[in-house]
Formats: structure tokens, C-alpha cells, sequence
């Protein structure tokens, strides 16, 4: 079976990159009348390209009344939950990387539920599991937190190490709802320097992943690449070729994008590409004119006052008084985050924030029953 590495070997990365570059103030306005109408792959490459900055307002305008047509005035809030920050990779970029000394931690089952007791109170009902890469807490570690959290929460996501079809099949059936996989970057020159060793040097099997989830029948797949390893262009068009593949392949699919960047972390400092606030919003904004249907997530990497201005632009869904360390909400202030968070607010904070713009905090969207999972479940989660 043919995957998407395929497409991917079809296009040069530093080609699209100077393609991209080439894009004329005339090829933004005809994806801009396009827009709503069903955008092709040259289409997204002009309104990536330097020559959209001027239309930005425009862009951020439109991106707008799309997102109100399609989803309304509602925000999704999710949190993720920490498990893990043993890892089995090196990687330039993250704080759970294996060469880091830092102290390493695994959630036991109690508590598991003590963080879920905290972000029951806060109102979630989305919940992300989040874990380093190491077979040693792979798939029966995370089909027992799904197992042991199902019937307290409607939706329950991972972003953890890519899986053979099997295995997300096992935990389709624990009651897995959507996985995360970031590629990190579509650069393959790019991708060895900063995988310098473990299962995720692989770039192909990373590249498969989402192949496997679609064949194993995961409802939701989330992408994105990590902003600042590589030209941010070209990486947000090979995003959006790896999307518009997935959507046409595995079309009973939904499929969220983020756009996380990079942040400060444990290790050595390493060189950045340039990817600020502006481009953030211009990439947002670009994808959500070339797909109406898909989800945008804004994190709490960003500031308060940039989430503030920002989420009305094509975002569906935010984190809110994220923790990045296993055992961060409960008690465990001592293990490492994986990065550091810029919005410290609260969940209450964000939502009451969101209230009074006119927005509404939508804690559910999901059922466990559109997992196939049948629960007798009480609701004590007091709602923000």
C-alpha cells in the first residue's frame, strides 16, 4: 500500500521553499477570491509567501467569518495530561530528550486519577495524554490511563511515539478518540540534525504514522510541524500537502492542525529560524482559508496578550492552564517540563476571557459514545 511518503518524495524541500518565494501580489488575490471555494496547493503557497503580507488584515478578516460560518463563536478548551518525560530519543529541541540529566517520572495509576480529580474541577472534558518516547511505558501503559480515565472524560487524545496499526487499534478499542503526531519538520535535511538518535531518527516510519492511524480507524488526526527547525514556509506547505493527502485518503477522518514553536527548554540552546507572531498569523489564517473544515488549535505557548488578539483568526480550539511536567496539576512541581508555557492563566481565567468577547468555552463536543464506549458515568466536573 502506498503512503504518504510517496507524495512527499515528489517535492524538493528547498524547491518549494524558492517557489514560495517567487509567489506575486496577483497570485494572493486570486487564492483571496477563492477562498470559501476550494483552494489548490498553489493557492496555499501564495498566501504563505512573502507577498501576502500586505493582505494580511484581509486574510485575517476572512479567516474569520469562515471560522464563524463553519464552527460558530465557541473555542473548544482541552488540557493536556503529562504521563511520562522518560524518553528514548535525543533530540536538539526538547527537554525530555535522553541525554538531558534531568529527573525522569512515571504517573502510577493513583496518580493518574489525581490529576484527573484536578481537571475534572476545572471543568475538562477534553483531556490530551502526553508522554516522552520509550517502549518501556508504550502501549499497555497507555491503553491502562485510557482504560482507568474513559468513563470520566468524553474525549481522551494522545500525543506519544508513532505506532505500529496494530497498536492504535488496541487503543481505538481502550477508548482512544485522537491521536497528535507532529513531524517536527518535512525537511529531510533538516530531520537528522535534530533526531540525533532513537526510534524517532526514522523520518519514514515518523512520516507513516498518520497512514497507520487512518488505516486503524482513529476518527481524529492531528498535524503540524514545529516551527523554527526549518523555512517555516515551505514547512507549512508541506503541512498542508500531508493534510490535503490525508483528507482525500482517509476521508471518514477529522483532522486538526497546530502550530507550535519552539520554546525554551532543558539542554543546549540551538540555532532558530525566525518565526514570529505575524507569521504564526498568517500561517493560521492561510489554512484555514484552504480547508473550512479543519480544526486549529492555539497553544499555551503563545503569550496572553498574543492569544488575546489572536484566537478569533481561525482558531477552534485552545489549551488552557496547561502543565507540562507528569504530575504538574496534582502535585509533582519538581519533575521537568518538556517546554516552557508563556499563558500561565487558569482554564476559569480563559473561558471568562472568552465569555466577555462573545465567545462561548465549549468544554464537550465529543461523546465516549462516538468511540464506541458505553458508560454509566456521573458527572462531578463543575464547570467553569
Amino acid at each position: 500500500m502506498s503512503t504518504f511518503v510517496e507524495t512527499w518524495k515528489q517535492h524538493d524541500f528547498a524547491a518549494v521553499a524558492a517557489s514560495i518565494a517567487t509567489r506575486t501580489p496577483a497570485d494572493v488575490r486570486r487564492a483571496l477570491d477563492r477562498a470559501g471555494r476550494g483552494l489548490a496547493l498553489d493557492d496555499l503557497a501564495a498566501l504563505l509567501s512573502p507577498a501576502a503580507a500586505p493582505f494580511l488584515e484581509e486574510m485575517a478578516a476572512l479567516s474569520h467569518r469562515l471560522t464563524v460560518e463553519r464552527f460558530g463563536r465557541t473555542m473548544q478548551l482541552y488540557a493536556p495530561m503529562y504521563l511520562t518525560n522518560v524518553c528514548a530519543n535525543i533530540c536538539t529541541y526538547c527537554g525530555f530528550s535522553a541525554q538531558n540529566k534531568i529527573p525522569r517520572k512515571a504517573l502510577d495509576d493513583a496518580e493518574i486519577l489525581a490529576e484527573a480529580d484536578v481537571l475534572e474541577r476545572h471543568g475538562f472534558e477534553h483531556v490530551l495524554f502526553v508522554t516522552g518516547e520509550s517502549t518501556r511505558y508504550g502501549v499497555p501503559y497507555l491503553e491502562n490511563a485510557l482504560r482507568l480515565l474513559r468513563p470520566r472524560f468524553s474525549s481522551l487524545s494522545v500525543e506519544v511515539q508513532p505506532l505500529d496499526q496494530a497498536d492504535y487499534e488496541t487503543l481505538v478499542a481502550a477508548g482512544l478518540s485522537a491521536v497528535l503526531v507532529y513531524q517536527e519538520t518535512y525537511d529531510p535535511a533538516t530531520y537528522p540534525k535534530h533526531h540525533l538518535k532513537g526510534p524517532k531518527s526514522d523520518m519514514a516510519y515518523r512520516l507513516e504514522t498518520a497512514d497507520r492511524l487512518g488505516c486503524a480507524g482513529v476518527k481524529k488526526i492531528g498535524l503540524g510541524a514545529l516551527y523554527g527547525l526549518s523555512d517555516w514556509r515551505a514547512e507549512a506547505w508541506f503541512t498542508g500537502l500531508h493534510l490535503a493527502y490525508l483528507e482525500k485518503t482517509y476521508w471518514r477522518t477529522r483532522y486538526s492542525l497546530s502550530f507550535p514553536r519552539l520554546r525554551p527548554h532543558a539542554g543546549a540552546d540551538i540555532a532558530i529560524t525566525p518565526f514570529n507572531e505575524r507569521d504564526l498569523v498568517q500561517t493560521a489564517c492561510a489554512f484555514r482559508l484552504f480547508s473550512q473544515e479543519v480544526e486549529l488549535s492555539l497553544s499555551t505557548r503563545e503569550s496572553p496578550h498574543f492569544r488575546n488578539h489572536a484566537y478569533k483568526l481561525g482558531f477552534t480550539s485552545m489549551s488552557a492552564g496547561s502543565k507540562t511536567n507528569p504530575g504538574g496539576y496534582a502535585a509533582a512541581e519538581e519533575s521537568l517540563e518538556q517546554f516552557v508555557i508563556s499563558d500561565e492563566r487558569s482554564a476559569e481565567e480563559v473561558a471568562a476571557f472568552l465569555r466577555s468577547n462573545g465567545y462561548e468555552p465549549v468544554w464537550k463536543d465529543w461523546d465516549s459514545t462516538y468511540d464506541g464506549q458505553q458508560f454509566a458515568r456521573s458527572d462531578n466536573a463543575v464547570h467553569a
